[in-house]
């Protein structure tokens, strides 16, 4: 199966220090959607897998979230994109929770559902628990500058297994390059 794991915020879309609240504040990043298309077109699932506390803080609540889900794959079903999934945390940092990344719980949860598994599997995120999730269940951990990944490049160093790319677009071209 060909596989590829997004994280949501900062990733497809611009990230928020006031969180990405309904349909209306959301932006997506430039070239994100494309990329998610190019990638369903070669064959690709495309899923998310996102830490979504801004429900535990109760600043939006399950309908906004399934709001802007739904939202993103009509955009992406204009050019022929799609998300298969998507999965989330809802949870607070402090919760402790098995599926807050990076925790796995999330991530193993896909590979349930999809009956698969994450070896190898690329999974792009722009922040070091992103990354530390994928390493910890076997993943590519492919880290995008977009969202925190400047910031996240500059305060972790380099990690040898660790990609880093301009963006989702600049991973997806090379990703699709290899095949």
């Amino acid at each position: 199966m060909k596989l590829v794991i997004l994280d949501r915020d900062g990733v497809i879309n611009e990230d928020s220090e006031d969180f990405v609240r309904s349909v209306d504040e959301l932006r997506p990043i430039r070239g994100s959607l494309e990329a998610i298309a190019s990638l369903c077109n070669a064959g690709y699932r495309v899923v998310v897998a996102s830490n979504q506390s801004g429900l535990a803080r109760g600043l939006f609540d399950i309908d906004a979230l399934n709001d802007i889900h739904a939202h993103l794959n009509r955009l992406l079903a204009e050019i022929g994109g799609r998300i298969e999934a998507f999965f989330f945390c809802p949870h607070g940092p402090e919760a402790g929770c098995e599926c807050r990344k990076p925790a796995t719980g999330m991530l193993y949860d896909v590979a349930v559902r999809l009956r698969t598994t994450l070896a190898g599997v690329p999974i792009v995120g722009d922040s070091d628990r992103d990354l530390a999730a994928a390493r910890t269940v076997g993943a590519r951990p492919v880290l995008v500058r977009t969202g925190n990944g400047a910031r996240t490049e500059r305060e972790c160093g380099a990690h040898d297994e660790i990609e880093v790319y301009d963006d989702l677009a600049a991973f997806a071209r090379h990703l699709l390059s290899e095949h």
